[in-house]
């Protein structure tokens, strides 16, 4: 990068670490430095969630799943996002949850369950499910910024070797809890809402750009239309080929994304609202916040696409760089990386440099099973051999080369000052990521596993500096993992079934818990039992599958029994569920691992709870009915029209602003996003399909031009509330009295 794109990318920094530590001031107990006391505003939590939930792993990942399915699959994706923001205009769960009151997950745990040790078993293990799919963030996002800022795999200090990866792994991590030490959610809740405020002018200058400099229809359209049958880019009713991203992955996630509503709720931002309905419209604006960084997302996936797979760019061209040297490079630097054998780097090289333009793949249809990044598999998988070392090695290469395809393709066309804004975005994204998944973990770890041990009402002054020592433990732990872990899958199917270790049994233990009177504590165990367990059984055998499991079957003659087996059970859910034996990767992927394990969780939980029933008192955890007090929500009459309203997500406490931003919400998501342009499209597509031009424009119009709009609409509309917003949290922070007794402690 120029001296102007490192200014860029630091000066912002430097001023975002100075507010951190100025906001310590505002600390006075275990609840401001957990749930910054409890008076966050809508705006303030909306636009922080945006910048804490979208990561360089996101960007990376995403774009990894794009690449290898298009975006046909994103017309089936929206069930998803429908689905979502139903949730958030009814406050499903969120409202109940701050109802509660609850400074933490196991608090609710212990209260609604009776047992302190189910409170400590489930917040360990959701913190190894937390630790495992948010730990190798800094490793994603160091090999990204290693590639896009073309940085060496070591260099030299005073005859001393230095890992760049190891430097950089250390300094993400250390940035990340130079931001949680001050104030913890205080410092969290100002720095990426301001972190927020300042993406979305990047995001503008971002898209601008890209729109600018490439051709929709000569450039784009010509790509994603170039797909086999079965697999294609644009018609999501083509696409029956697809094995991984396909139409089961979506059910599964429609599935998990209502029973898990509330798998993560509690240690993050889902207490700090001033009043449940407060924190239910910051959910609703989540629903607006994420409009332009969506659109961002995809218009780089778009790029990367098009610029590595239209042959205009395999010659010179407008950006002075082909994508065959971008990918030459690429393949280079990820064999330092995956193969230690400096003999197999350079017989591999060998046969990349030898490639012809006709096995490059240039003039045929692609598919998932060949394409343009084929070639380079295939050159690397010849000289590795065949052997449970060889294909370890070859998944490591495969997994990382598809990584970074993103980094590698923008840093080579992106201009000088728009290098540093990406930069800059990206460091942004990591910090705001990293912290929150730190101090989420490390909250977890102490007021769920800790804090229960100690008998005797902890000091503020000894509360607070146990939780920012825990949230240093827990960066260590993100260090030696992100070091010494190696992630072979891709990055979405990997943090699924880390996640499912988890929110395999944890759907029905919160969501019951929230909603019912019957469920208990021999129902809970239930879940966790036969939902967690599946995904940990599953988890190792992919984990294993190439170097010990694979090698093993083969050593008995098990293999072909097993594929048998695996055709016959598949067969009838084919081609969105195919199973069949393979060397290098485990045939059962971690939907599917996902989808068995919450379907026995929740099957667990009922029955035993019928068994065992003894009904439990909701309303006093709810603070309602005769245990209300002046802080205590109004419960809403059940009638025809109050249902309506709901799923609106009108109530009585939403003033004449509150009506006007959930009814657009509603129009657009709903009866727009939904019903025009999902079941409109559908059903005029049942009766005459559309021809691939019609899809090209269909997606370039919804996809692209109508959130575009709605994006920057958006961005003005955060931009101020956002900056009045956090003027309010420091005022209402300053006039906040302290309960040194609200820490989250039960003691007998």
């Amino acid at each position: 990068m120029s001296i102007y794109d490192w200014l860029i990318t630091i000066i912002p920094m430097i001023l975002l670490l100075w507010l951190a530590f100025y906001s310590k001031k505002y600390v006075k107990g275990a609840a401001d430095f957990l749930v910054a006391g409890r008076v966050a505003g809508r705006y303030v939590l909306s636009v922080g969630d945006m910048t804490s939930g979208l990561s360089v792993i996101l960007l990376v990942a995403s774009c990894e799943v794009s690449y290898q399915t298009g975006f046909a699959i994103s017309f089936w994706w929206m069930t998803i996002s429908s689905v979502s923001i139903l949730m958030a205009l009814t406050g499903f769960c969120t409202y109940r949850w701050r109802e509660t009151r609850c400074l933490s997950m196991g608090e609710f745990l212990e209260l609604r369950y009776g047992s302190k040790f189910f409170r400590v078993f489930c917040a360990f293990l959701r913190t190894v499910a937390e630790l495992g799919a948010n730990a190798i963030a800094p490793a994603i996002a160091t090999n990204f910024f290693i590639h896009y800022l073309d940085l060496p795999r070591s260099f030299m200090v005073c005859g001393v070797n230095i890992s760049t990866y190891v430097l950089v792994v250390i300094i993400c991590v250390i940035l990340a809890l130079l931001f949680i030490w001050p104030s913890g959610r205080i410092s969290l809740l100002l720095t990426d809402s301001i972190q927020g405020i300042l993406c979305y002018p990047i995001f503008v200058i971002l898209v601008g750009y890209v729109l600018i400099k490439f051709s929709w229809w000569d450039e784009i359209s010509p790509v994603l239309a170039n797909r086999v049958d079965g697999e294609s880019f644009l018609n999501p009713f083509d696409i029956e080929k697809m094995r991984d991203f396909n139409l089961f992955a979506i059910i599964v996630s429609v599935i998990g994304a209502i029973v898990n509503r509330a798998q993560w709720i509690g240690n993050d931002t889902s207490g700090v609202a001033k009043t449940p309905h407060e924190q239910k419209m910051a959910g609703v604006l989540g629903a607006w916040r994420n409009g332009f960084s969506t659109i961002m997302i995809l218009v780089l996936t778009v790029i990367v696409i098009a610029f590595l797979n239209n042959p205009k760019f395999m010659k010179e061209n407008k950006f002075n760089v082909t994508s065959i040297e971008v990918r030459q490079e690429l393949s280079a630097k990820v064999l330092d990386e995956t193969v230690p054998n400096e003999a197999d780097k350079k017989a591999i090289m060998e046969k990349i440099y030898a490639m012809t333009e006709s096995e490059m793949n240039a003039d045929i249809q692609l598919s998932q099973a060949k394409n343009m990044d084929t070639p380079y598999y295939e050159k690397a998988y010849e000289v590795l051999g065949d052997t449970p070392q060889g294909r370890l090695q070859y998944q490591k290469f495969r997994s990382v080369f598809q990584q970074m395809l993103m980094p590698a393709v923008l840093s080579n066309i992106f201009p000088v000052g728009l290098v540093g804004l990406f930069c800059l975005l990206a460091v942004m994204l990591l910090v705001s990521t990293d912290d929150s998944r730190i101090f989420n973990s490390s909250s977890t770890l102490m007021q769920d596993v800790l804090l229960p041990f100690f008998k005797h009402r902890l000091t503020p002054k000894l509360h607070i500096l146990l939780l920012r020592l825990t949230a240093v433990a827990v960066g260590l732990i993100f260090i030696l993992i992100s070091i010494f872990f190696a992630q072979l899958d891709y990055i979405s199917m990997f943090t699924t079934i880390i996640i499912a270790i988890w929110g395999g049994g944890a759907g029905p233990i919160m969501l019951f818990g929230l909603y019912s009177r019957f469920g208990n504590i021999y129902g809970a165990w239930s879940a966790i039992i036969f939902g967690s367990g599946t995904s940990l059984l599953g988890l190792f055998l992919q984990r294993n599958w190439a170097e010990t499991v694979y090698p093993f079957l083969e050593k008995h003659n098990w293999v072909d029994p097993l594929n048998n087996f695996l055709i016959a059970v598949s067969k009838p859910f084919n081609p969105w569920v195919e199973w069949k034996m393979d060397a290098v990767k485990f045939p059962i992927n971690s939907f599917e691992i996902y989808f068995i394990s919450m379907a026995l969780s929740i099957i667990g939980y009922i029955l035993v709870s019928y068994i065992t029933y003894k009904p439990f008192n909701l309303d006093k955890l709810l603070h309602r009915g005769k245990y209300a007090d002046e802080n205590s929500s109004q419960p809403m009459k059940w009638t025809f029209r109050s249902i309506l309203s709901s799923l609106v997500g009108i109530t009585p406490e939403c003033t004449k602003s509150d009506r006007i931003i959930s009814w657009s919400v509603f129009i657009y998501s709903i009866i727009y996003g939904l019903g025009i342009s999902f079941f409109g499209v559908m059903i005029w597509n049942f009766i005459s399909p559309w021809p691939i031009e019609w899809w090209t424009i269909q997606f370039y119009l919804t996809m692209l031009i109508i959130p575009g709009i709605i994006g920057v609409i958006s961005t003005v509309w955060f931009f101020y509330g956002g900056i009045i917003d956090t003027g309010k949290l420091f005022k209402d922070l300053a006039k906040r009295k302290t309960d040194e007794n609200d820490n989250g402690q039960i003691l007998d």
